[in-house]
């Protein structure tokens, strides 16, 4: 129902054209009813709650004339940023996430995620993926979860570059407290997870440094929460504090913040 008023609205503007599903079938498979509607060759992916700079298909479009290139992602910004602690602390994380670790994939032509918010695909190289996107099952249940990872996944073993554009920015909203953040990052880590067992017999073939970065994003929050399990461990057994550790995680943190806030000329970090 909320939706007539939008549909009432554009449904005679020429330039657009809804599809109307019986029910909620959920993100995936609403995306392949569109995509197998469409016509155009390059899909524009966008979450209903982002906001897209007026240059962003422009940017995208001008990526994906490499035909070697079968999607790209913009850079993510937290549309509402100033709404709480935690909304400005998730506008950095997107911050890094972009501007570190999928610029530093994009140098390989292989970003992992092209993120569900903003992302540009190749439609020829999607219709081939279809089949494969619509089936994906899990735990022996269709998933309906990952979208944008699978996808990226498909993408480069079919022999596609990924590329990030980060001129390319749309914003978009982000949690503003801990229960829906912790619910989306349990959706995002079984992704990561599930999707970075496809990816190793992809990463063999791609180059050693993206390969040692799926490792590392995979085993560090690992490593991380069996540092603190054992710190207090340590705390409740002996009553001493496992300072060493803990200044060696403080320490990481730091160096990292640092290289953050000089590249990006922003204190905040």
């Amino acid at each position: 129902d909320a939706l007539v008023g939008v549909h009432e609205k554009y449904a005679g503007d020429p330039r657009f054209n809804f599809i109307a599903l019986p029910k909620n079938v959920g993100k995936r498979k609403a995306q392949i009813a569109a995509i197998r509607r469409s016509c155009g060759d390059l899909v524009l992916n966008v979450d209903s709650d982002t906001i897209l700079a007026p240059d962003v298909i422009t940017r995208l479009a001008l990526k994906m004339q490499d035909q070697a290139v079968g999607a790209a992602m913009g850079q993510l910004a937290a549309s509402n940023r100033s709404e709480t602690w935690l909304t400005r602390l998730i506008d950095m994380e997107y911050w890094l996430a972009c501007n570190e670790e999928r610029a530093a994939q994009a140098r390989f032509g292989a970003v992992m995620c092209c993120c569900g918010p903003c992302a540009m695909y190749r439609r020829s190289a999607l219709v081939s993926l279809l089949d494969q996107y619509e089936t994906q099952r899990f735990r022996g249940k269709p998933s309906d979860f990952g979208e944008d990872r699978h996808l990226t996944i498909l993408m480069l073993k079919a022999g596609f570059r990924t590329e990030y554009v980060p001129e390319a920015v749309a914003a978009t909203v982000v949690p503003n407290s801990m229960g829906p953040y912790l619910r989306q990052q349990l959706r995002w880590a079984r992704s990561t997870f599930r999707d970075t067992l496809l990816a190793f017999q992809l990463l063999r073939g791609l180059n050693i440094y993206l390969t040692l970065d799926v490792i590392g994003q995979n085993i560090g929050p690992l490593l991380l929460s069996l540092s603190i399990l054992a710190g207090l461990a340590q705390f409740v057994t002996t009553g001493t504090a496992p300072w060493t550790a803990c200044l060696m995680i403080a320490a990481m943190t730091i160096v990292r913040c640092s290289v953050a806030a000089f590249r990006a000329r922003q204190l905040r970090f």
